[in-house]
């Protein structure tokens, strides 16, 4: 990092009100401003906000500094997680210090490699039990039926717990939830939950809808025992090494909720963008099946094949940069920092966007074709930072191997059995709630593999 401190430079946006800055374009296309920011003005961009401080920083060296060199200055003490605290509550996604490293300590044991072994079937079983329920010939959503499978999926591996008769409500639920948070986080002047307008209202609905699911399965495990090794049993037999307590029921909420709600989304949304790529990219689907045939003939596959589906794993991750789930990572300054010669003083808010950094050409040549081979090579040209699909440091996703894992072995075995051929005249837009979603889902029609 360079000492000097040299005048910020501001994002040359044409901003309409002089009061409220770029605040409005956010509110329009976050997307486009953190595109423009990190692609258009430089590693430091500075975006007039009102009442704040805010920066752009769009480069993987300037990520890796944020979320790993000094990622002690830089908290999650911003409105964003703030607005997601509401749902979340302190779990592993929001909860920061002694705290989430303690919770970390807990759940990592749950996601190492040796314990996805015993995952791999949950995931297959599940996709085939989706794939049987199409209508062959009739389009559907398959945004909407993969958010399902992987609710189960999550469901079945880390909480033992059926939650297939849920499955609609919760998505709606998280629908409405997601859209509620992100409108609140970029409408600071919105009225306060407590006034009960028709969106507070919808949204105390759904928190109250997701609060009974995850309640009930706290419950019926604490009445009934059940499975010793799964990641619920973990937390429930968790004891603090200095007062010996276990968690609290509301304690238990937070984590739950968490895995629940964050280890389904985020893959469901992976693989929808998957399923729109390879709808539009017909040689590399014919690749992948062909892959997929040679290493396993009809057989589904494991966690054991992985290794040898090498294509699968490159379309996964390509998806991954194009579409990144979570799109935007916001930190808070602790104290005065220096970066690239400019000061970022206590208090301010940066931005690091996985979205954006994605795009730079000088990282990824032809940065927006979906390229999976660009994968099977070492590119000198990447850094540490620029692939961060998963953010990275310590607050690195702790479920990213079970998340590649289980979107490698769903789109693989519906890969084995159907071919999806999208619906024509669709518009594809991704859809920047606290998750990158595509807006209207994204339709398809499913014939059998011959």
């Amino acid at each position: 990092m360079q000492t000097s401190v040299v005048p910020a430079r501001p994002v040359p946006f044409p901003v309409s009100n002089p009061l409220l800055g770029v605040l409005p374009l956010i509110q329009s296309d976050p997307l486009r401003v953190m595109e423009r920011a990190t692609l258009e003005f430089g590693p430091v961009t500075h975006l007039p906000m009102p009442g704040m401080e805010a920066w752009v920083l769009g480069t993987p060296r300037l990520a890796h500094h944020v979320l790993v060199a000094n990622v002690k200055n830089y908290v999650k003490q911003t409105r964003g997680y703030e607005m997601l605290r509401h749902v979340l509550g302190n779990g592993l996604v929001t909860s920061e210090g002694d705290f989430w490293k303690r919770q970390r300590r807990i759940a990592q044991p749950a996601f190492h490699r040796e314990r996805l072994a015993a995952f791999g079937e949950i995931m297959t079983r599940a996709t085939d039990d989706m794939v049987d329920g199409w209508a062959l010939g009739k389009p559907f959503d398959f945004a909407a039926e993969i958010m399902r499978c992987t609710l189960r999926v999550v469901g079945e591996a880390l909480l033992s717990a059926d939650v297939t008769r849920d499955a609609d409500g919760v998505g709606r639920a998280l629908t409405v939830g997601l859209e509620h948070l992100i409108h609140r986080t970029l409408h600071p002047l919105s009225l306060p939950e407590w006034v009960p307008t028709p969106r507070n209202t919808r949204f105390k609905e759904a928190v109250a809808e997701l609060d009974r699911v995850v309640g009930d399965i706290i419950t019926q495990r604490r009445a009934g025992g059940g499975p010793q090794h799964d990641l619920l049993a973990m937390l429930m037999e968790s004891r603090d090494p200095e007062t010996g307590e276990g968690m609290t029921d509301a304690q238990l909420r937070d984590e739950v909720m968490t895995i629940f709600l964050a280890g389904h989304e985020t893959t469901a949304n992976n693989l929808s963008w998957l399923a729109m790529l390879l709808g539009h990219a017909p040689d590399v689907e014919r690749r992948l099946v062909a892959e997929a045939r040679a290493v396993l003939g009809d057989a589904p596959p494991t966690m054991e094949s992985m290794p040898r589906l090498p294509l699968a794993m490159n379309a996964v991750k390509e998806s991954l940069r194009l579409y990144p789930p979570i799109w935007t990572l916001g930190r808070r300054v602790v104290e005065d920092d220096v970066v690239e010669g400019y000061r970022l003083a206590k208090g301010s808010l940066v931005f690091v966007s996985p979205w954006a950094i994605h795009r730079l050409p000088e990282y990824w040549p032809d940065p927006l074709a979906f390229d999976p081979d660009r994968w099977a090579v070492e590119d000198p040209r990447r850094q540490h930072g620029s692939y961060l699909p998963f953010s990275m440091g310590q607050r690195k996703c702790i479920g990213d191997t079970f998340a590649m894992a289980e979107a490698l072995l769903i789109i693989t075995r519906v890969l084995q059995r159907v071919h999806l051929s999208l619906v024509p005249g669709q518009r594809f837009t991704p859809e920047p709630v606290i998750t990158l979603r595509p807006r209207g889902g994204v339709q398809v029609v499913a014939s059998a593999r011959a």
